[in-house]
């Protein structure tokens, strides 16, 4: 240990300037100590030791597993990490190497990473979820495990960082929109196919990642479709790309695959009702759709935009409609103020403004938060028209429907696809 101490030693000579150190000569290295001894340089040797000890206290430690340390002590230098960066294509390649773009993200470089942060929670939450999902779990137990994660690795703090909206395990033929109320004691099984859609936010900066998974091989072409559809989503994404386009991109990709299930092969159709769309500030649907079918808006992306790109491949009619009880619900971002008489309303709208304001929330959350007997409450927020009840969206029953989704950033120079991990 004390070899090494000395090894980092820099010798200083009579003028103070550093002379080269042989690492080698182990004798020209303990006589330059003694030197310093005779010359009494103590003092400055045992300062260049308490360096050194500091910086070992600095290293980055490793996440536990379970993990259970913030990101925020993960990196203490507060530089969250970059997603995949995409240079745009053809005629906005300029911006790559424009100056003029290059300082328009130093001034947003705060904001690009409170996103980044609630990214690494996201593909670090993901990572051990996958980890442990296995036939047999109950769906409650899943999300609670998920969202228990999020909670410990974002530093969960009221509404400046936590999750952004209910934990989506939507199984087969129910493509979106699902998450367990309470007392639901659903059971994952070996044939499902499950879709895992959730988010993160600091300060408001929405993550909205989805992904799938089915333990059964004869499943993989159909999350194959949707992976690739996505990627494609991504890939002709861009500053002034019409929305029309992108769909229709996504589509070709999305109807090239077939999959064979027990004995029957299903041509794969995009789900023409569904979409990616753009992500505000606390609010997870901005107002622009992104479709997965041609025929879309003529819309165009703008700088500055954050989308996701979620794409949904469907054995069935490719379209969905309203069903099952609804869990899932969300404060409307336009509304102003509603006289409402219930008092007991009026207590259970300052419960949501005061926990999710406009970020999308379930019954496990009010359950969580000590809420009991507010479901009549909760029917005449929705009434009023204060809050928006979003009921599980589903195909034809016994089809199957996988999805995948990412949140990328059109940045000035360049597009950031900031939920990007090693895993998709």
């Amino acid at each position: 240990m004390m070899e090494e101490k000395l090894n980092t030693e820099v010798p200083v000579e009579q003028n103070g300037a550093p002379e080269p150190v042989n690492g080698d000569d182990e004798t020209s290295e303990t006589s330059s100590t003694l030197e310093k001894d005779e010359d009494g340089g103590k003092k400055v040797q045992r300062k260049k030791k308490k360096k050194s000890k500091n910086k070992k206290k600095k290293e980055v430690p490793e996440q536990t597993d379970p993990p259970s340390i913030s990101v925020s002590d993960l990196f203490p230098s507060g530089e969250f990490p970059e997603g995949e960066i995409q240079q745009y294509k053809d005629e906005n390649l300029w911006r790559t190497t424009s100056e003029e773009k290059r300082e328009l993200e130093r001034l947003e470089k705060p904001l690009y990473n409170s996103v980044r942060r609630a990214a690494e929670v996201h593909r670090q939450v993901r990572k051990y979820i996958k980890g442990i999902l296995k036939p047999g779990m109950f769906m409650t137990d899943i999300c609670e495990t998920l969202e228990n994660t999020i909670r410990k690795l974002i530093s969960e703090n009221g509404l400046q960082a936590g999750i952004a909206f209910p934990t989506g395990c939507s199984l087969n033929w129910v493509a979106a929109h699902w998450t367990p109320n309470a007392g639901d004691k659903t059971v994952l099984q070996y044939d499902d196919v499950m879709k895992l859609d959730f988010g993160t936010h600091i300060d408001g900066y929405i993550v909205d990642c989805a992904f799938t998974v089915a333990f059964n091989p004869m499943f993989d072409p159909l999350l194959e479709a949707s992976r690739e559809a996505t990627n494609t989503g991504i890939k002709e994404s861009g500053i002034d790309v019409r929305l029309c386009d992108v769909g229709a991109a996504i589509q070709e990709v999305m109807e090239s695959y077939e999959v064979e299930i027990n004995g029957k092969v299903y041509q794969v159709k995009s789900i023409r009702n569904l979409s990616g769309h753009s992500i505000g500030r606390y609010q997870i649907h901005a107002g622009k759709s992104v479709p997965i079918v041609k025929g879309g808006e003529q819309t165009k992306m703008e700088e500055g935009e954050f989308f996701a790109i979620e794409t949904f491949a469907s054995t069935g009619k490719g379209y969905v409609r309203e069903d099952l009880e609804c869990s899932h619900y969300t404060k409307d971002f336009e509304v102003g103020h509603i006289p409402l008489r219930l008092p007991r309303a009026k207590q259970l709208l300052a419960t949501i403004n005061k926990n999710f304001s406009t970020l999308a929330f379930c019954r496990r959350y009010l359950d969580r938060l000590g809420e009991t007997k507010y479901l009549m409450a909760l029917k005449n927020l929705c009434d009023a028209g204060i809050v928006q009840p979003l009921p599980p969206l589903c195909d034809v029953k016994g089809s199957y429907v996988s999805q995948f989704e990412h949140t990328i950033l059109l940045r000035p120079t360049c597009k950031e696809v900031i939920s990007r991990g090693d895993d998709y």
